[in-house]
């Protein structure tokens, strides 16, 4: 018979990828108590089921596979930047394969700018709304915000945007490294499943 805690994890596992979820609801739907239902939200973190977001909240999020772990969440990059999620709070789970420095003049950042991409750029409207037309979510650096037209774009096409007080290039460097760290990571957890399986064999 199922666990109090594994009962939770498979109802969080049920849910649908961008839905919201707290101790308080848990506890209540699952009737148990609010201790548990936060273990068990923790361990559904740790395994990739859910990503907490400061003054968002815990949101179900698509668990990666191991081949695609240096594939990071929006989500995980609000965390990483110390962001601020100005509209598009609906595609935080989605996965961004690149991103693009917007250093450039207009035209030639679009070229680069595709969909889910991360476009990494400072106080430029135009570019802002450019590029989630293009399917690609936005970091706005340097702490500036951006106009509500933009804000209400990011929403209907679910894509984040972003703001982070820091710069283009320490912004870059973070996820840069975020990514390098999910490689070690995956490293670790490849050696770890081969260990398990010499042992399964062994027994």
């Amino acid at each position: 018979m199922a666990t109090k805690h594994e009962k939770i994890l498979s109802y969080i596992e049920a849910l649908q990828v961008g839905v919201k979820i707290s101790v308080r609801q848990i506890a209540k739907e699952l009737n148990v108590s609010e201790g548990t239902a936060y273990r068990a939200i923790k361990e559904a973190e740790n395994q990739g089921l859910v990503s907490t977001i400061e003054r968002v909240g815990t949101i179900r999020i698509e668990r990666k596979q191991k081949e695609n772990f240096e594939n990071l969440t929006f989500a995980e990059i609000v965390s990483i930047v110390d962001g601020q999620v100005l509209g598009g709070r609906d595609g935080l789970y989605k996965t961004l394969n690149k991103f693009v420095i917007g250093a450039m003049k207009l035209d030639a950042m679009m070229r680069y700018t595709e969909k889910d991409s991360l476009l990494i750029v400072g106080n430029r409207t135009e570019a802002h709304q450019l590029a989630l037309k293009e399917g690609a979510a936005v970091l706005i650096t340097g702490g500036f915000d951006t106009d509500d037209i933009t804000k209400k774009l990011a929403d209907e096409k679910q894509l984040p945007i972003i703001s982070t007080s820091y710069d283009t290039f320490t912004v870059a460097a973070m996820i840069n490294r975020a990514i390098y760290d999910q490689l070690i990571k995956k490293e670790i957890i490849l050696v770890e499943d081969i260990y398990t399986k010499l042992r399964i064999h062994i027994i």
